[in-house]
């Protein structure tokens, strides 16, 4: 029971730890940041060249889809 009493109040102090500094924090939110912006930018990168892709393939000279508009007579 002794034992008990004693190694109590050494796990409470054990399980405490130091919170990380400010700076250490800012690091990792900014290598976090990063991170994501440049998987944004290869997300972009690649639809841009899918919508290159598609537009390349299309007829130059399509007509127009819509008939053309009324003289309202």
């Amino acid at each position: 029971m002794r034992a008990a009493v004693l190694l109590v109040p050494l796990f409470l102090l054990a399980g405490c730890k130091e919170e990380p500094r400010f700076e250490e924090r800012y690091d990792k939110a900014a290598k976090e940041i990063e991170a994501r912006a440049k998987a944004m930018d290869a997300d972009i990168a690649e639809s841009e060249k899918a919508a290159a892709a598609v537009t390349r393939d299309l007829p130059k000279d399509a007509e127009p889809p819509n008939a053309p508009t009324s003289s309202g007579e």
